[in-house]
């Protein structure tokens, strides 16, 4: 890798998780490129002397044009950070009522987002020598929750997704992981959901983010395919 200044791109970078990425990734000397769909990235994007841009992680040429002024801007690609905040496309509801329309949506917000993502982004990557991919998944992803059917699904898919990745990609230097948070800060809390946390508390946003830039740095250059859970030992799984 080179030891110019790095560059980011983060998704959903408006709010939440996202721009709680984008502000640590700053702090750590990235240049940033942001997008969200509601206009909070370009917000953002002046508080952290950033690109800014609206556009929805579902349509391939907002996406295309975010990397393409990131490139243009920066010359280089070296962090990905795929978030899609609360992902209102992936609906709640009982399993078998939940129509062909949304799963696909579902599918479209939460699992095709990556795909598309590593589809434009990985021949920079390659060219250049390198980067690293985090993608923002969910505790659910692995004990998929009836609370969330539609997003669990797609998460097992995106685990299974960034392996394949993780598996074509290591010998050119190719790095991506998912991060798995459990009940973060930026929802409301409520007495059911903090019984089910072991460490009695809500996580931060600010601790998701230092795994996720943590995962993006040299210190995990032998971390790739992998699903790190920042849960406060809510999940059970091995």
């Amino acid at each position: 890798m080179s030891d110019q200044q790095k560059a980011a791109i983060v998704t959903a970078a408006g709010r939440g998780l996202g721009l709680a990425a984008a502000r640590e990734l700053h702090a750590r000397g990235y240049q940033l490129a942001l997008l969200s769909p509601s206009g909070a990235a370009e917000v953002a994007a002046r508080e952290l002397g950033a690109i800014g841009r609206t556009g929805s992680v579902t349509r391939e040429a907002d996406l295309a044009a975010l990397v393409a002024d990131a490139h243009a801007a920066f010359g280089r690609i070296d962090a990905v950070v795929s978030s899609t905040g609360n992902a209102p496309a992936a609906p709640h509801g009982e399993l078998l009522e939940i129509s062909d329309q949304d799963w696909h949506a579902g599918a479209d917000m939460v699992f095709l987002n990556v795909v598309r993502m590593a589809r434009l982004v990985t021949p920079i990557m390659a060219a250049q020598g390198g980067g690293a991919f985090v993608n923002i998944s969910t505790f659910a992803a692995f004990e998929p929750d009836p609370s969330y059917p539609v997003s669990s699904c797609m998460r097992a898919a995106l685990a299974g997704y960034t392996k394949l990745f993780a598996d074509r990609y290591a010998a050119q230097g190719i790095r991506m992981n998912n991060v798995l948070p459990g009940m973060i800060d930026n929802y409301p809390t409520d007495a059911a959901s903090l019984a089910r946390i072991p460490a009695g508390r809500y996580g931060k946003v600010d601790e998701v983010a230092k795994t996720i830039a943590f995962l993006l740095s040299d210190d995990a250059g032998y971390i790739t395919g992998q699903n790190i859970r920042v849960d406060g030992a809510l999940t059970r799984h091995i």
